[in-house]
């Protein structure tokens, strides 16, 4: 059954699975001079983990924890799983975008996998092979999600992020091999450790975070444990900061600030991590109330992997408003019409995006709308060129299938983005690791450039 929801991307999911999120009003300092690091530093102890023996998780442990889902999927059947797969199947060859699946052997693909579930298959590795099975369709766009899956996804969508650890977002950059800060949770154990956003964490008790291009989570694990992290922040040595590890659920943060400037202009900035979170819309509306009126606005959207149709519309609505573009399908079009809802001058301020190659799917829609219709200057890196939308089909296992369903179509240019890109106004781009926010070059271009 199709679900009236649609999604952009779920590729942050796989930056979430690592991260560990605290509530601020939970945590308070408090000082225990028998809680020391290595160096003799007292260490932040959380008030869940007053009174309680801190120690530290072996190599073994961590080696050997499950990082990924501990729950199982119900079992199903062999003849349950084929009548699943041919749910799948049925599903993709009526909605998939392109009808001739770009060349691709598509019959025979489907013949293949339909052998393997034949010869009999454990239910993990049956819901594996249907997540293989649309990754063959090689859109990196579509996915899979098991039973199990799809609650946890949900939950992650209303802002329900469920982790214990030390209270960061991490992102993977690719060229470096390594884990850098995305984000680092208000009031957290990693805040009051002094880590922070731009941060590399090369290593936790010794064991490196990136192995054979493999994402190790140790900063997660058991609640009340220490763990010694080896961090190197922008332009200096790496050095080692200890952290208890604690958990709660929070949505997923914005950072908002005024940006300091020499000639008295309002200039703020909104840092956008995802638009797989429905609190993201509330957070950025209060962040532009307490602003106040503004001389310019910079969003930063350059690690934004996608996410909710509907947190798209919404922050549209702050800064536009009309038919802003058509979601074209197999069958037909949709408009995607934004209703204003301004907060104080937000639909008059001068606006600069910020994109990346890291910037997908209704990130990338979101920068280029505004830029299309003459609303906001884009500035950075190409932008990665997935912005297929993707439907949600439940299966009746209660499993989903997201499958690229429609392309956009800019209401101006008229320019397919799938493949090509957003391309930005002005081209300037750092690694994330490699700068913070007092120095960083596409914060530089964006202030030159507001007003205009």
């Amino acid at each position: 059954m199709k679900r009236f929801f649609t999604t952009a991307d779920l590729l942050l999911l796989t930056a979430i699975s690592m991260i560990s999120l605290l509530t601020p009003a939970v945590w308070g300092q408090v000082t225990i001079p028998a809680n020391t690091d290595e160096g003799g530093k007292t260490v932040y102890i959380p008030p869940g983990c007053v009174g309680k023996t801190i120690s530290k998780m072996s190599h073994a442990e961590m080696l050997s924890q499950t990082f990924t889902e501990t729950k199982k999927n119900p079992p199903v059947t062999q003849s349950d799983q084929l009548r699943l797969f041919n749910e799948l199947v049925k599903i993709i060859n009526e909605v998939y975008l392109y009808p001739d699946f770009k060349g691709l052997d598509w019959p025979g693909i489907v013949t293949e996998f339909q052998k393997k579930i034949e010869t009999g298959l454990e239910t993990e590795k049956f819901y594996a092979l249907m997540g293989e099975l649309i990754k063959k369709l090689g859109d990196k766009h579509s996915s899979f999600e098991s039973p199990v899956k799809v609650a946890a996804v949900e939950a992650q969508l209303k802002g329900q992020n469920k982790f214990v650890g030390i209270g960061a977002l991490f992102q993977l950059i690719m060229k470096s091999k390594q884990v850098t800060i995305l984000a680092v949770m208000p009031g957290s154990p990693a805040e009051h450790s002094g880590l922070r956003q731009h941060d590399v964490v090369l290593e936790v008790d010794g064991l490196p975070l990136v192995k054979n291009d493999t994402v190790y989570p140790y900063t997660r694990g058991r609640g009340c444990t220490m763990a010694t992290l080896t961090v190197r922040s922008p332009g200096k040595e790496p050095h080692k900061v200890t952290v208890v590890r604690a958990g709660v659920t929070a949505p997923m943060p914005v950072y908002a600030r005024l940006v300091p400037t020499t000639d008295g202009r309002r200039i703020g900035y909104i840092f956008l991590p995802t638009f797989f979170d429905l609190t993201i819309p509330e957070q950025v509306k209060k962040a532009l109330e307490g602003f106040g009126p503004l001389d310019g606005l910079i969003l930063d959207n350059r690690m934004n992997g996608g996410g909710s149709s509907k947190v798209l519309i919404s922050l549209l609505s702050y800064f536009t408003s009309g038919t802003t573009g058509h979601f074209i399908s197999r069958t037909g079009q949709r408009p995607l019409d934004i209703i204003a809802a301004p907060i104080r001058n937000s639909r008059e301020v001068p606006l600069v995006i910020l994109v990346s190659n890291n910037t997908v799917s209704y990130g990338e829609v979101f920068a280029g709308v505004l830029q299309d219709i003459g609303r906001a200057k884009v500035v950075g890196q190409t932008t990665s060129g997935r912005v297929e939308t993707l439907h949600g089909y439940n299966l009746s296992d209660g499993s989903k299938a997201w499958i690229a369903h429609e392309r956009f179509d800019p209401i101006k240019s008229h320019i397919n983005w799938q493949g090509r890109g957003v391309l930005p106004d002005v081209e300037v781009f750092a690694e994330w690791d490699q700068f913070n926010f007092e120095n960083d070059p596409a914060l530089v271009v964006a202030l030159k450039l507001l007003p205009f």
